[in-house]
């Protein structure tokens, strides 16, 4: 079962004129903290969100599946809908046997690089004028803060992305620096070495 304050979070997207998307964003959040707070693992950032989906689409969310989606995937998520408009006791047998699956799985897949290349490969698929459309109607929805707050968290990205651009290349002049210096130090050497057996000689 959702918790209180995600299907209050949710109501709130929903009265904002938020997406469905958003408001199901909500329950894949949960689901995420679930697996960070350890209370049970997922196989994969892809089944984290699939569970935090179905979880909305039960609560009421209007988030159907997409045409695209695989024949199983699509026939899951017109289940989910069915079961928020006929609301019935969840099998406490089925419950269990689920909750025990998930504890057997491990909690790298709510992990900040695990969901950073979960959300690079959806966007790959999606072609750059629906990323374009979505992202402008991220900012007409934002709030002025949230505006605000999404820019100056890209701004530090951008910036700490640039200060560890410099250090490797400082890194790397380094050690062409030194390599030079031993290069020449062997040279010098060398040349010694034929100097002395020259003046044997």
């Amino acid at each position: 079962m959702p918790e209180a304050k995600t299907r209050k979070a949710a109501a709130k997207d929903k009265r904002e004129g938020k997406a469905p998307s958003t408001q199901a964003g909500e329950y894949v959040h949960e689901e995420i903290e679930h697996v960070r707070e350890g209370k049970h693992g997922a196989r994969s950032a892809k089944q984290a969100i699939a569970i935090g989906l179905s979880k909305a689409r039960r609560a009421g969310v209007k988030a159907p599946a997409k045409k695209t989606a695989k024949k199983s995937t699509r026939k899951k998520a017109a289940q989910d809908a069915r079961a928020a408009k006929h609301p019935h006791k969840t099998s406490a047998k089925r419950s269990r046997a689920t909750k025990q699956a998930l504890k057997r799985e491990g909690h790298s897949a709510a992990s900040h690089e695990s969901l950073a290349r979960q959300g690079k490969r959806a966007a790959a698929k999606r072609p750059a004028s629906s990323r374009s459309a979505a992202a402008k109607k991220g900012a007409r929805t934002k709030g002025a803060a949230e505006r605000s707050a999404a820019a100056k968290k890209a701004a530090k990205t951008r910036t700490a992305k640039r200060s560890s651009g410099r250090k490797s290349t400082a890194k790397k002049a380094t050690r062409k620096s030194a390599t030079r210096k031993t290069a020449a130090r062997k040279r010098s050497t060398t040349a010694k070495k034929a100097a002395r057996t020259r003046s044997r000689a």
